[in-house]
């Protein structure tokens, strides 16, 4: 009788361990994506939203064959820091894709890039903790602000 809470406790233990890797390597790869629209790259070589997607997705390591899938990227120009981020778009249990942007901005603009990656959850216990979606899923989401460099030669 006790063995089978104790099981769901260490696949629970286990599940959770296994979101904060899948949120290690979501930072580092939005850190390493990002570059591309910070240094203009993605102006220059007029990158798409799917171009880009598929950059981040193969810096995603181990999780690069369910990124395409499971990530939603928002890049888009903030007016100014003070102004704070925009809202989630997550409505009723459901990621609204709309909400979404690619905008690769300019040299000196304000940039965010935001990723929402959708992880399922198996575990009762991480599913009423952590589930923001109606399919029992965890929205690990993962943002960068930064200025555009001046990589035309103009200043900010």
């Amino acid at each position: 009788m006790i063995s089978i809470p104790f099981f769901f406790m260490i696949f629970a233990v286990l599940e959770l361990g296994l979101v904060f890797i899948v949120d290690s390597t979501l930072e580092t790869a939005v850190q390493k994506a990002s570059r591309i629209v910070r240094t203009g790259q993605a102006d220059t070589q007029n990158i798409t939203a799917a171009q880009f997607k598929a950059a981040f997705c193969s810096e995603m390591s181990v999780f690069q064959g369910d990124c395409p899938s499971r990530a939603d990227i928002d890049v888009r120009v903030l007016p100014q820091f003070s102004d704070g981020l925009p809202s989630l778009p997550i409505k009723d249990g459901v990621l609204d894709k709309n909400q979404l942007q690619y905008n690769r901005g300019q040299p000196g603009d304000l940039m965010l890039v935001r990723v929402f990656y959708s992880q399922p959850l198996v575990t009762p216990f991480m599913q009423q903790a952590m589930s923001k979606l109606n399919s029992g899923a965890a929205v690990i989401s993962v943002a960068t602000a930064f200025r555009n460099e001046p990589y035309r030669g103009n200043t900010p």
